[in-house]
C-alpha cells in the first residue's frame, strides 16, 4: 500500500479546530478525501475541517490568497469565521503574508481580515470582516419552542432563540430538511439571553456535527438577537463552549 505524506499544521479558534495545507494547490483534487482521513478524531490528526492555502486572485476585486474548505465529511463549506482567521494566521506564521490587512478570496466571496504576529505561546487575535447577510424571519416553531430565523453569512444557518441545551439531539433533526437542496443542509445555532447584548450559543455545523465554537454561527447569532429586538447597542458577546466572540453590528441588522 502507498503511504502519502501530507504536511498539515493544526490551528483552532475557540476550539474550532482545523488542519491547514499551506501547499493546497498541490492537494486540491485530494482535499475530500485528506480531510475524511485526516479530520477523523480516532483514527487521523481529528479536526473539524480542512484547510488549502491557495494563491491569490489576480481578478478586479483581488486577493493576497484563496481558501478552499473541506468539512470533515470532506464535503466543501463556502466559509468559516473561525476558519478563516486560522487559515491566515497559519498564512502569516509561515510568511506566505505579512501581518496586517490580508484580503482571501472564498467560495462565499471576499473577506478581509486584520491579523496580527502570534505572540510567545503561538495566540494571535484575528478579527474578520464578515460581509453583509441575508436573513429570513421564521415563525415560532413548536420543536424546540422559540422564535427562529434563518441567516445567509456566505454560509446558511438556522438560528434558534430557546432554553433547549440539546444540541447533539436537535442539530440533525433541525438540519434534516435541508439536506436536500441548494443549501446541502444548514448550520444550527441554539441561542438564549444571558444579558443584554450578551448571549450564550450552541451550534451544530453540517458535515461535522457539534463544534466548540462557530465564527460565522457567531455572527448570525448576533444578527438575530440584533432582530429580535435585544439591547444589543452594536455589539453582541456570543459565549460558547469554546470560549466567547464579540461581533460588531454595522448598518441595518
Amino acid at each position: 500500500m502507498k503511504t502519502t505524506l501530507v504536511p498539515l499544521q493544526k490551528y483552532h479558534g475557540l476550539g474550532n479546530d482545523f488542519l491547514v495545507a499551506l501547499d493546497g494547490a498541490r492537494w486540491l483534487s485530494e482535499g475530500a478525501g485528506i480531510a475524511r482521513a485526516a479530520c477523523n478524531r480516532h483514527t487521523g490528526v481529528g479536526a473539524d475541517g480542512l484547510l488549502l492555502v491557495l494563491p491569490g486572485e489576480t481578478d478586479s476585486a483581488g486577493s493576497d490568497l484563496r481558501m478552499k474548505l473541506h468539512n470533515a465529511d470532506g464535503s466543501v463549506a463556502e466559509m468559516s469565521g473561525n476558519g478563516i482567521r486560522c487559515f491566515v494566521q497559519a498564512a502569516v506564521d509561515a510568511k506566505l503574508v505579512s501581518a496586517g490587512h490580508v484580503r482571501v478570496a472564498t467560495d462565499a466571496g471576499l473577506r478581509t481580515v486584520e491579523a496580527t504576529s502570534s505572540d510567545g505561546n503561538g495566540r494571535a487575535e484575528i478579527a474578520v470582516d464578515m460581509g453583509m447577510v441575508i436573513r429570513d424571519i421564521h415563525p415560532v416553531l413548536g420543536d424546540p419552542p422559540g422564535e427562529a430565523m434563518s441567516i445567509d453569512v456566505g454560509n446558511p444557518h438556522l438560528v434558534i432563540a430557546t432554553a433547549e441545551r440539546a444540541i447533539a439531539e436537535w442539530g440533525p433533526k433541525l438540519e434534516a430538511p435541508y439536506l436536500v437542496g441548494p443549501t446541502r443542509g444548514i448550520n444550527v445555532e441554539l441561542v438564549s439571553q444571558r444579558a443584554p447584548g450578551v448571549v450564550d450559543m450552541l451550534v451544530w455545523e453540517r458535515g461535522v456535527g457539534v463544534t466548540n465554537a462557530c465564527g460565522t454561527g457567531a455572527t448570525a447569532t448576533a444578527v438575530a438577537a440584533a432582530s429580535w429586538g435585544g439591547d444589543v447597542d452594536g455589539r453582541v458577546k456570543v459565549h460558547q463552549p469554546g470560549g466567547s466572540a464579540d461581533v460588531v453590528l454595522r448598518g441595518d441588522c
